[in-house]
């Protein structure tokens, strides 16, 4: 047992010598203080070589002053202290072994050994718990001037929502002193129409009974119920073939499936596409593919309407006041035929003839008109028609302003209506503000108060993710609180594939911008987005009195 003490005593002996070699040594430098084989030690310098046992003898050997780290041998030296438990520190050489505790050396190691005591470990928890309260200040602090920013940006979109109601309550204003004087001329080309109407009741009914006037009511009648039955089918169509395209993009063409393989061939044939395999070929395919679709095309017939005139013409045919245009008719029938001799020959007559024909035509025809050979001309029916059309051109601008009105109205209330804009207008702003996501494959693109879009980034078809339903609809969130604009709903976006209808949840806190942050997909076609708005920012306390609060 006494060579194994001895042996760890002469361990021990060799590891404190070892360490006081290295006292008061910086840490980066502790590799530099080993001895060379030869048993001597190089100063830092590179000007010497001196024994190692001269390392911290107190006995300045080097020039450097690099032997004596630990001692005040060396002048113009500095001394490191480890201090364990709390931060390292360096003091000059000169105060080493001088019989005074530094506070900055807060283990005793400037001192002989039991000369200082070891305050390392409560100066640091003390100054550890200090640090730790100053940068939950300084957070605070930073967040309080951030919340500051977004609330500062918040009160110019409550700003905007007050213009903006200004501008509206002018406009409505002028638009009701324009419907002042547009219902008064609404009123004199009434009285216009009533006046000039010439025909009795009795005889309109008895024109509006010939088989001509019917037959028009009937082919009305007829183009209407095609016209609706038309838009049907379109709208079949359209669903049909977002449900194809769907389709389209989304299969495995390595599955085997002949049947979804047909009807994909058959969509790709029958909507000119190009299948979804050949994307990106040669431009000589697409511009080969081109010229048979327009071999494919159908010629139309002379006088045939093409597929736009009838989405936008065939509402203003079917508008068509076949009264007035009854009137018309009867205006036409009654015009003397063209290249009549009895109008056409004064092409002939001499100039000194003429005013004889005159006076004998116009003699003629008043007694034609008085024995009932001929009628007399119905200028009437002229009169009234364009009486009627002037009438009907008055009422229907008073109509679409009484229509833009109602909808000036709205939106004067929508602007401070709390289910709406907010109780102080601050997302009247941003009405319409359409902001962005890119994941990589898909840009997702959240328009507020309108519409959720997922858009391909590598070609594809853009889909609906919801159309704006609402506000937090939680029933334990009342409207008006800070936590019910923290939700955004939209809802009935394009059907997935044997799914529901897209859906997205917008999550909204305070942030000095309007952005989206992150997107996902929580289960199939619900999605959920996370995004910030300083409309969010709520003022702090006091600061509407004149600025931040005092504790900052």
């Amino acid at each position: 047992m006494v060579p194994w003490a001895i042996l760890l005593l002469y361990l021990s002996l060799s590891a404190t010598a070892e360490s006081s070699k290295t006292l008061g040594v910086t840490p980066d430098l502790i590799p530099k203080y080993v001895p060379l084989k030869s048993g001597t030690w190089k100063c830092l310098d590179g000007s010497k070589q001196i024994p190692w046992k001269f390392v911290n003898d107190d006995s300045c050997d080097c020039p450097d002053g690099s032997d004596e780290p630990g001692t005040g041998a060396c002048p113009n030296t500095t001394f490191y202290c480890q201090n364990e438990g709390h931060i390292g520190a360096t003091i000059p050489s000169s105060r080493v072994n001088d019989g005074l505790c530094e506070l900055d050396c807060c283990d005793g190691s400037d001192e002989r050994p039991g000369v200082c005591p070891n305050l390392c470990k409560e100066i640091g928890e003390a100054y550890r718990k200090k640090r730790n309260q100053e940068q939950k200040i300084r957070k605070t602090v930073s967040e309080l001037l951030f919340h500051l920013q977004g609330s500062k940006i918040r009160s110019t979109y409550i700003a905007f929502a007050h213009k903006e109601k200004k501008r509206l309550e002018a406009a409505l204003l002028t638009l009701e002193e324009e419907m002042k004087v547009r219902g008064q001329e609404v009123d004199r080309l009434r009285d216009i129409a009533d006046r000039t109407e010439s025909l009795s009741q009795a005889a309109l009914e008895q024109k509006q009974k010939s088989p001509l006037y019917q037959s028009l009511l009937t082919h009305n009648t007829a183009l209407k119920s095609l016209q609706r039955e038309h838009n049907k089918h379109l709208e079949r169509e359209k669903a049909l073939g977002q449900i194809l395209d769907t389709l389209r993009t989304g299969y495995n063409p390595n599955y085997q499936d002949m049947a979804v393989l047909e009807a994909v061939r058959g969509w790709e044939e029958l909507a000119g596409l190009p299948h979804v395999n050949d994307v990106g070929k040669d431009d000589e395919t697409k511009e080969e593919s081109k010229e048979e679709e327009s071999k494919t095309d159908e010629e139309l017939e002379p006088g045939m309407w093409s597929a736009t005139q009838l989405e936008h013409q065939m509402d203003g045919l079917l508008g068509t006041d076949y009264v007035s245009l009854l009137l018309e008719h009867e205006e036409h029938i009654q015009a003397p035929m063209e290249g009549s001799i009895l109008f056409e020959l004064t092409s002939y007559l001499p100039d000194t003839i003429l005013p004889h024909y005159e006076d004998f035509k116009d003699g003629l025809l008043s007694w034609l008109h008085k024995f009932g050979i001929i009628r007399e001309p119905d200028s009437s029916a002229a009169d009234s028609s364009r009486a009627r059309q002037a009438l009907l051109d008055a009422e229907n601008d008073y109509e679409r302003m009484k229509v833009e009105r109602e909808k000036w109205d709205n939106d004067i209330k929508e602007i401070f209506n709390v289910d709406g804009f907010g109780a102080e207008g601050e997302w009247k702003k941003l009405d319409g503000t359409c902001l962005e996501k890119d994941t990589g494959d898909y840009t997702y693109e959240v328009c507020m108060f309108d519409e959720v879009k997922q858009k391909p980034n590598h070609g594809g078809t853009t889909f609906s993710l919801g159309k704006f339903e609402s506000w937090n609809p939680s029933d334990i969130v009342t409207p008006g609180e800070p936590e019910y604009y923290q939700k955004q709903v939209y809802k009935r976006g394009t059907r997935c594939w044997n799914g529901p209808e897209r859906n997205v949840v917008l999550l909204l806190t305070c942030g000095t911008e309007n952005a989206i942050l992150t997107v996902q997909e929580l289960e199939k076609c619900e999605y959920q987005f996370t995004g910030t708005s300083p409309a969010l920012c709520l003022p702090l306390d006091g600061e509407k009195k004149g600025g931040v609060r005092e504790e900052l």
